[in-house]
């Protein structure tokens, strides 16, 4: 199951660089009263990147949530 999961980040992974070497223009980006001209390459990267940081961190959050639900608290007796 492990070589599944791994030819699948493998295969999105090299979809993404191909998307993004097929699309090297520049585009505008506006944030928060910013803006400025980042080619479309850097930008992929930058959204890839941040997906992958907040989606492992949310997981990350929710598996410890999960299992410190599932501990039997402790009452403190026979000390």
């Amino acid at each position: 199951m492990r070589w599944v999961h791994l030819t699948i980040i493998v295969v999105f992974a090299a979809a993404t660089v191909i998307f993004a070497l097929q699309n090297l223009a520049s585009v505008s980006v506006a944030f928060l009263g910013l803006s400025f001209r980042v080619p479309v390459i850097v930008l992929v990267i930058l959204v890839y990147v941040l997906g992958a940081a907040t989606g492992g961190s949310l997981f990350a959050l929710l598996r410890r949530s999960y299992e410190g639900s599932r501990r039997v608290p402790e009452t403190g007796r026979g000390r």
